[in-house]
Order: C-alpha cells, then sequence, then structure tokens
C-alpha cells in the first residue's frame, strides 16, 4: 500500500486493515510497516503525541511511503491544519455527532474559502518543489477526512455527517457509542442497529465504513454490517499479548 493509494482503495470498497499507535517511535512505524498493515493511524486524541513526535513519525512515514493518519484531539481547524502539512495522509475527527461539526472538519481539511490555509513549504508540499496546481490536485487525490461516529446524536445524524462534501468516511468508535447508549460493553443489540443504521448511510452516500476491533473474530462478527475497513487493536495490546503468551509458555 503506497500513500497515493489509500484514499481510492478505502473509499472504493477494498478490504484494509490498520491498527492505531499509542507509543510516539518512528521505530515502531519502520517496524509496522513491513506487517502487511495497510496503514496506521497515530493516536494523538489519547496518547502523548505531541507536536514534534508526531512531526518525526509522520516525516518516516513519508520516507517509507507508508500512510499514517492522525486521531486528533478535536476537530479544529489548527489541529487538523498542523498533522496534514506534516504530511499525514488523512485525520480521523473524534465526536462529530452534527451535520455542523462535519461540514466545519471537512472544510477545515480542504483548500478553499474558509478551509484549509495554503502552504507549499511543508513536508506534505514537498518543501516548495511543486507547483500549486500539483500540490492543489494531490489534496484532491490523496487527503482523507474520516468522522468518528461516537455518540447516539452522531448516529441520528448520520445522514448528515456522510453526505456532507468533503467527508471520506464514517467510523464507528464502539466503545464511545456504547457508553452513549448507557452500555457497559461493546456486544449490546443496541450498538448492532446503531451500525447498521450507519453502515446504510455509508453505502447510501458512497463514503468508507471503518471501525475498531480488538482482532480478526469480532471483525468476522461485524462484517454483516457493511464495514470495510478494520482498524485492529493497537501495538499496546499486541506487545501484551506476546509478552503474556510467550511468559506463559515457558513458564509452562
Amino acid at each position: 500500500m503506497s500513500i497515493a493509494d489509500l484514499k481510492a482503495r478505502m473509499t472504493g470498497g477494498d478490504r484494509l486493515v490498520g491498527t492505531f499507535l499509542k507509543t510516539p517511535s518512528v521505530d515502531l512505524i519502520e517496524i509496522l510497516s513491513g506487517s502487511g498493515l495497510d496503514f496506521i493511524v497515530l493516536d494523538a486524541e489519547h496518547a502523548p503525541f505531541d507536536r514534534m513526535r508526531l512531526d518525526a513519525c509522520l516525516a518516516v512515514g513519508r520516507a517509507l511511503d507508508f500512510p499514517l493518519l492522525v486521531r486528533v484531539p478535536a476537530g479544529t481547524p489548527d489541529e487538523l491544519l498542523k498533522v496534514l502539512d506534516a504530511g499525514a495522509v488523512g485525520v480521523v475527527v473524534p465526536h462529530v455527532d452534527s451535520a455542523e461539526k462535519a461540514e466545519i472538519v471537512a472544510r477545515s481539511s480542504r483548500f478553499g474559502p474558509g478551509g484549509r490555509g495554503y502552504a507549499g513549504s511543508t513536508r506534505w508540499a514537498g518543501f516548495a518543489t511543486r507547483s500549486m496546481a500539483e500540490v492543489l490536485q494531490q489534496a484532491k487525490d490523496e487527503t482523507i477526512v474520516i468522522a468518528q461516529i461516537e455518540e447516539v446524536e452522531g448516529v441520528e445524524a448520520i445522514d448528515a455527517i456522510a453526505g456532507c462534501d468533503g467527508i471520506d468516511g464514517v467510523f464507528i468508535g464502539p466503545a464511545d457509542l456504547s457508553v452513549s447508549l448507557g452500555k457497559s460493553d461493546i456486544n449490546s443489540p443496541e450498538l448492532g442497529e446503531a451500525m447498521q443504521r450507519v453502515g446504510e448511510a455509508a453505502k447510501t452516500h458512497g463514503v468508507a465504513y471503518i471501525t475498531w476491533v480488538p482482532g480478526p473474530e469480532k471483525a468476522a462478527e461485524w462484517d454483516k454490517y457493511g464495514f470495510t475497513t478494520y482498524v485492529a487493536a493497537s501495538e499496546h495490546s499486541w506487545m501484551l499479548a506476546g509478552a503474556r503468551a510467550a511468559a506463559a509458555g515457558i513458564k509452562r
């Protein structure tokens, strides 16, 4: 998977798998780029990514031609601008629960009136080595904007969110949405009903449909809702599972 291919494949319905990266480490990006994963989402919402660490990780992703998205802490214009300028192929924006929020996120991530500020001197733009026309076309071809649906209100407004010009995908956050539904796990019928409703809207509006899963078993269970892209676990989960298995096996 190359950076240039990700948007077309994700919005085209190819089956893709990524993961969340919680540790701000360029070494882990180098390692995971050879794992068979299609992309990584740097989790700047729930993990300690400061601007310099994000910048370093995104530089390595660009150098490897390996797609890195960033889950920003908030869908504000400044948060979106800094990660896109630094080289992120796209953004995952938490708590998009209304058409108004979706419109702000989409506009702030795109060039145009009232939108993303243009600079040809950034890493994403090739450090002033490409023309304005090339950079603007790159934005149309590559930049991915994903809205996370994590509240009941987001489910209620899903047709307007998925249909918002500039939104390329919707991402069910199963944990937050379950909490919003008053549940204490991700296995309730109510969550399944919400996933079905959001999936139908994603299909109607031709946008990618994404969720987080702990592993392949849950992905197989949730395929029926129409997901094509999965963000599987995180490097924390995989390191802990591997360490536990090794320790238990040797002690046996």
